[in-house]
């Protein structure tokens, strides 16, 4: 994301003005977005128009508008983002408080204004995926990208592999070589080797280890020295199928852990793997639940902070609540580490759905807030 002007007041009222630039901007933008704020962009309208005989016609024409948005959606598969909401600038084409929704393009800037901005809401471009998954099983890879904010699927190559026929494999054998190639070049095409550190190829049986010698050999064959001067960043794993979903276990595995310690990715699941282990061994330094968390905070015991996108975008709605967790927010930006919705890849975030949305590892033991803090049948007694 490039941040091309900045105009903030005193106040925090203010607007900037951004220019996405890949598709994880958009997810970024998704979370600055509030119902109420005011958003500037180009964007095409149809229009009308009436000739002096009397027939009417229709255009598509690119025009500006300022909008309040009311509505957002985000489709993070496509990485589309469209915000609805009434044009307050009068237009040539369009009235004032006339409903429009502006499909936000990557490599075109827009203007959003807000009347409270807040230091949580930040524009970071140095963030990029540094994890590359490939989930195969025979006819079916999925090639993955895990990035701070979201988890990427960049391509997905199906192909028909034909089962083999008694005295001939012919068939099935040209049909594997062509599912390896298309997985090949969607490697080659999809993946900046300059900054993934590690590509995590999984399946199960035996086609993750068939798919390297394949990919290796071309690339000797080929003098393909892209793929020769980084076969070190590629990893064997085992999965239970081919599909996006098992990159959840992939990342669990003890020893995909160790080898990505310094990505994001793997700290995100340890994080969440760390909480769990926590509630299990000692419940008292494991909270989630926002009334719990927040007692937490209050007392400055919080170690670890994880907040899902679900949680996130509903605080937004709710200007009280935000305000009640940007303040715990802050209380933990001094005693210990916040994971926010940016930082958190798809499937840590759903899974943090599941926990109410937020969940805390503490530094000290608090007591069971469930507990009551006195005993007063005891004292009648």
């Amino acid at each position: 994301m490039k941040l091309l002007h900045k105009d903030i007041e005193k106040d925090n009222a203010g607007q900037v003005t951004l220019m996405p630039e890949e598709a994880e901007d958009m997810w970024h933008t998704y979370n600055l977005l509030q119902v109420g704020d005011s958003l500037r962009a180009s964007t095409i309208r149809k229009v009308q128009t009436e000739s002096p005989t009397g027939s009417v016609g229709s255009s598509r024409v690119r025009t500006t508008l300022t909008l309040c948005v009311e509505t957002i959606d985000f489709d993070s598969q496509a990485c589309q983002l469209r915000v609805k909401g009434t044009n307050l600038e009068e237009n040539q084409y369009v009235k004032m408080g006339a409903y429009h929704t502006i499909e936000l393009e990557l490599n075109r800037k827009f203007t959003l204004a807000k009347k409270s901005w807040d230091s949580v809401q930040a524009c970071d471009a140095t963030q990029k995926a540094d994890v590359a998954a490939v989930v195969m099983q025979e006819g079916l890879a999925n090639l993955v990208l895990v990035t701070p904010a979201m988890t990427l699927l960049r391509a997905k190559v199906e192909v028909t592999i034909p089962r083999k026929r008694r005295g001939s494999c012919t068939q099935h054998e040209k049909a594997l070589e062509r599912f390896y190639e298309a997985v090949m070049q969607a490697i080659l095409r999809h993946i900046n080797f300059d900054v993934v550190k590690c590509i995590l190829v999984a399946s199960p049986g035996f086609v993750k280890d068939q798919f390297i010698t394949y990919l290796f050999k071309e690339a000797v064959r080929h003098d393909n020295k892209i793929l020769l001067e980084n076969r070190p960043k590629f990893m064997l794993v085992h999965s239970s199928s081919g599909h996006k979903y098992s990159l959840k276990e992939i990342l669990s595995d003890p020893t995909v852990t160790n080898r990505l310690s310094d990505t994001k990715a793997a700290g995100e699941v340890k994080a969440l793997e760390d909480f769990y282990k926590m509630l299990q061994h000692e419940p008292d330094r494991a909270f989630y639940g926002l009334a719990h968390v927040e007692k937490a905070a209050e007392a400055l015991a919080i170690d670890t902070l994880l907040i899902s996108d679900k949680l996130f975008r509903y605080i937004l709605r709710d200007i009280d609540l935000y305000i009640i967790c940007f303040r715990y927010t802050l209380r933990v930006v001094f005693t210990g580490c916040v994971l926010p919705p940016s930082d958190l890849s798809s499937t840590v975030s759903s899974e943090l759905t599941q926990l109410s949305g937020v969940a805390a590892i503490l530094r000290f033991p608090i007591a069971d807030l469930s507990e009551p803090e006195d005993d007063s049948s005891s004292d009648d007694d």
